[in-house]
C-alpha cells in the first residue's frame, strides 16, 4: 500500500508546541501524524501545511517562516527517511532511495501579506502549493466559511487574489482551492490555464458546510484535470452527532464522500487530504499509521485494487507530474 496525503496541520501544531516551551519532533510524536507512523502505512509523499490563523498573529509573514525553518530543521534531522521535494523527478529518486516525500504547502495566502515578493521568496523556500485564505477575509479572496451563507460564498477573489492566482502558475505553486467561498472556486476555475486542487474537502450534497464542495465545482476542478482530497473531519463528513453529542469521523463516511466525488467529478479526481493535526481526535481512523482501516472499507464498498490504488496515490503523483 502506498499513499499520498495532500494536507496535514502537524508542522504548524509542532510550532505551536513549542511556543508553550514543549519540544515535539517530527520522527516520533503523540500527535495524529509523524514520520514513523508513516512509514508503517506504506506512504510515498505527505504534503506539510504551513498554517496560519491571522487572528492570532501579528505578523502572518515572519510566523510562516519561523514554521518553515522548524521544518527545515526537522528535514535536516531525519534525512534518513523523509527528503523535501520541489519536482516530480525528486519524488521518483526518493522512492527509489526507500525514502518519502514532503512537499511543502502554505494555508493562508496572507502570509505573503498582500506582496507578490513574499510570494516569489515563499516559492525559493520550496513552497509548491498554497490557499487563498484559511477561515477569514484577507487581501486575496473571501473563505467559504462560517456557515454556506449566500454572503460568504458570493465574494469571490479580490482583484490582488487574481495577480496572485496569475503569479502562483507563472511560479509553479499549485493553487489550493479548499477553505475558499464558491464564487472564489469558480473565479479560479475560469481564471486558471492549469489543473488546481482541493486539498482536504469534502462533498456538500452529504453535509452541508460552506468548507464542502457544492457538486458543480467537483466537476469543475475535474474537468481541469484537478484533484480533490477527502477530509477526515468529523462535521465535514456527516451532519449527525453520535450518542455523546460530538461529530465523530467514521471511516464509512469518508468513503461515502469517496464515492460521491468519484461519482461527480470520475475516479481520477479522488485523493486524500486527511487534515490530520488540524482536526480533534474523535477519529475511527486514529492516526497515519492506521491507513488500513480506510482500504479495508473501500474494499466492502466495492472499490477494487485498482480504484484504491488511484484514490490512495495514483491521482495525486499524476497530477504532481503535470504541476512540478
Amino acid at each position: 500500500m502506498r499513499i499520498i496525503d495532500m494536507h496535514c496541520d502537524t508542522i504548524s501544531r509542532m510550532y505551536g508546541e513549542k511556543k508553550r516551551g514543549k519540544n515535539v519532533r517530527l520522527r516520533n510524536n503523540h500527535f495524529q501524524l509523524d514520520l514513523e507512523k508513516m512509514k508503517s502505512s506504506g506512504y510515498l509523499l505527505q504534503n506539510f501545511a504551513m498554517f496560519l490563523d491571522i487572528r492570532d498573529t501579528s505578523s502572518p509573514y515572519q510566523d510562516c517562516k519561523a514554521q518553515i525553518c522548524l521544518f527545515q530543521e526537522e528535514l535536516e534531522h531525519n534525512k534518513d527517511m523523509i527528503r523535501l521535494v520541489t519536482s516530480y523527478p525528486e519524488i521518483l529518486n526518493n522512492q527509489k532511495q526507500g525514502k518519502m516525500s514532503a512537499l511543502m504547502t502554505l494555508e493562508e495566502g496572507d502570509a505573503c501579506e498582500g506582496s507578490i515578493e513574499k510570494l516569489q521568496e515563499f516559492r525559493q523556500l520550496g513552497i509548491r502549493m498554497m490557499t487563498f485564505t484559511w477561515n477569514y477575509p484577507n487581501r486575496l479572496g473571501f473563505p467559504g466559511e462560517p456557515a454556506a451563507s449566500h454572503l460568504s460564498q458570493s465574494r469571490g477573489l479580490t482583484p490582488l487574489g487574481r495577480e496572485f492566482l496569475s503569479e502562483m502558475e507563472r511560479l509553479g505553486i499549485i493553487p489550493d482551492v479548499s477553505h475558499l467561498s464558491d464564487a472564489g472556486i469558480r473565479d479560479v476555475c475560469k481564471l486558471a490555464k492549469k489543473p488546481i486542487c482541493a486539498s482536504h474537502s469534502n462533498a456538500r450534497s452529504l453535509c452541508h458546510r460552506g468548507r464542502n464542495l457544492p457538486d458543480s465545482l467537483i466537476r469543475s476542478i475535474a474537468e481541469k484535470g484537478g484533484v480533490i482530497g477527502a477530509n477526515y473531519y468529523g462535521p465535514f463528513l456527516s451532519h449527525t452527532p453520535n450518542v455523546l453529542g460530538c461529530y465523530y469521523s467514521y471511516v464509512s463516511d469518508i468513503v461515502l464522500h469517496i464515492r460521491h466525488i468519484a461519482n461527480i467529478g470520475g475516479i481520477d479526481c479522488i485523493g486524500l487530504g486527511s487534515d490530520f493535526d488540524g482536526i480533534d481526535n474523535n477519529l475511527e481512523l486514529k492516526n497515519c499509521g492506521c491507513m488500513d482501516l480506510l482500504e479495508q472499507e473501500l474494499k466492502k464498498a466495492g472499490f477494487h485494487e485498482g480504484e484504491i490504488d488511484k484514490i490512495f496515490y495514483q491521482n495525486v503523483l499524476a497530477f504532481y507530474k503535470e504541476m512540478l
